[in-house]
């Protein structure tokens, strides 16, 4: 009995330290040894569209970046239009002016990007279809370096910030 009692313990003992790691093969000279963030870089918090019938629109939202780099959006694309740019608003004679932004949009290491109507936004011009209120637009963001970030947008009224667009704006 007592046989049977040192094989079995053995046979645990044999399970367990085949369970075992082997220890890790040591760091290159220079690479870093802490965690990377679990998740992407960049966030959208807040995304919303403005509804309209036909014509343009645009999108908006608080875009975070959680790196310690600089992340550059260079451009953007929906569904819902064939001509999208990345558009600054800026002063010209007084006046305020929607025009593409020249490099797309940086958003700083740790911090955030406001888009925002009468500020930085997402312009969606020649729509295919309405954006209705609560209809849910597809967005996708290429970055600088080859990625790309994804998000959905919400259809909502808004006629503050002179946000009404007129035919032929293209930047």
């Amino acid at each position: 009995m007592q046989f049977r009692h040192a094989l079995i313990a053995a046979a645990a003992a044999l399970s367990l330290a085949a369970c075992g790691t082997a220890s890790a093969p040591a760091a290159a000279p220079g690479a870093s040894s802490s965690p990377r963030p679990s998740g992407p870089a960049l966030s959208i918090t807040d995304p919303w569209v403005k509804t309209a019938a036909k014509g343009m629109s645009a999108a908006f939202g608080t875009l975070t970046n959680t790196s310690g780099q600089d992340i550059t959006v260079l451009s953007a694309s929906t569904p819902v239009s064939p001509m999208v740019e990345l558009h600054e608003t800026v002063e010209d004679g007084g006046k305020s002016v929607m025009r593409a932004k020249d490099g797309g949009f940086v958003v700083p290491a740790g911090g955030t990007l406001e888009l925002k109507p009468g500020g930085n936004h997402i312009m969606l011009m020649g729509l295919k279809e309405p954006v209705l209120p609560g209809a849910e637009v597809s967005f996708s963001l290429a970055l600088a370096g080859g990625g790309t970030m994804e998000f959905t947008a919400v259809g909502k009224d808004f006629a503050g910030a002179n946000e009404t667009y007129q035919p032929g704006h293209g930047g």
